[in-house]
């Protein structure tokens, strides 16, 4: 039988219905609804805005600036690549067959790159077979393993 649209329904249990809070003691949030006694916490509205901290100095502004451009490659960025580069993992690259040479081109039309850009191959990993990888910069990893596998890694314009 055909699964319809309109009876679907999500699995038994997975939904929970809405506490009501403030609606008699026997509901068990009633009085204070939770919200304690009073204080700026137990009003009505918005509160205090996020980081605000009951006047003390907030941690933001307690920490020293941090000015400038954050550098590219480096590990306070998380390593990212340069702007503009398609970051290629070295394991996709064993869809290719032995002997191949792997340039841009032949990535897009792998469907392993899908956005315009300079190439930039990334390790860590190893590659089953050799094969002779053209890109635009290489990771220091992921060149090892494409040499360990007996393969060429050439860095193109």
């Amino acid at each position: 039988m055909a699964l319809r649209i309109g009876e679907l329904k999500p699995p038994a249990g997975a939904r929970r219905r809405r506490k009501r809070v403030g609606r008699g003691l026997g509901s068990g949030k009633g009085t204070y609804a939770g919200r304690g006694i009073k204080g700026q916490k137990a009003r009505s509205g918005k509160g205090p805005r996020p980081g605000f901290e009951g006047g003390q100095t907030p941690l933001g502004k307690r920490l020293p600036f941090q000015r400038g451009v954050r550098a590219y490659g480096s590990s306070h960025t998380g390593g990212r690549p340069r702007p503009g580069f398609v970051e290629v993992k070295l394991a996709s690259l064993a869809r290719f067959e032995p002997g191949t040479e792997v340039t841009p081109e032949t990535l897009r039309q792998a469907g392993v790159v899908h956005r315009r850009g300079r190439i930039k191959v990334l390790g860590p990993g190893r590659l089953p077979h050799p094969l002779t990888v053209k890109a635009h910069a290489f990771s220091a990893s992921a060149r090892a393993a494409i040499e360990a596998a007996g393969g060429r890694a050439e860095v193109i314009a």
